[in-house]
């Protein structure tokens, strides 16, 4: 008789815990998050070593008062490799009730682009993925990555372009 009232303490015990992890979660569930848009890619500038694409993720802020950005991370597919990839380091502010733009800078070396030839083509554009983890920090919450991709095709710049 009292090994079955062990037994049955240890089951009520995990049920009350499930019960509130339960509740706790269904709270969390319906707190307010900030959500993010992400622009397509296009082209920014070039240098000697590589070209830099960028693309903006766009933040709005539900609650009054303004949120930490802790990071960005990125990787910028093209034909199915990895061209570019990184983390952007406290990128700064979301502002309060409001939308914030950041720019995601994406390096591309050269002869990279070299290696995409076939994909490049007569019309001259490379098709695209991109992949981004914005990371808040929320109150109560903790750290909240809002994970965003895009896809679609940039037009390389031409001569025209440059001059």
């Amino acid at each position: 008789m009292a090994s079955e009232h062990a037994e049955a303490e240890p089951k009520q015990k995990q049920s009350l815990m499930d019960k509130a992890k339960e509740f706790v979660a269904d709270k969390i569930a319906h707190i307010p998050k900030p959500e993010a848009t992400l622009d397509g890619v296009s082209f920014k500038s070039m240098s000697r070593e590589c070209i830099t694409l960028h693309s903006n993720v766009n933040v709005s802020n539900p609650y009054d008062h303004r949120l930490p950005i802790c990071e960005v991370t990125y990787t910028l597919k093209c034909a199915g490799k990895v061209v570019a990839s990184g983390t952007v380091p406290d990128p700064g502010w979301i502002a309060a009730s409001d939308t914030t733009k950041l720019e995601i800078p994406a390096k591309v070396p050269y002869d990279f682009l070299i290696s995409l030839m076939k994909d490049v083509g007569r019309d001259w554009d490379i098709d695209y993925e991109l992949q981004v983890g914005l990371t808040v920090d929320l109150p109560i919450i903790g750290n909240f990555t809002i994970p965003l991709s895009t896809s679609g095709e940039f037009k390389l710049p031409t001569l025209k372009d440059m001059f």
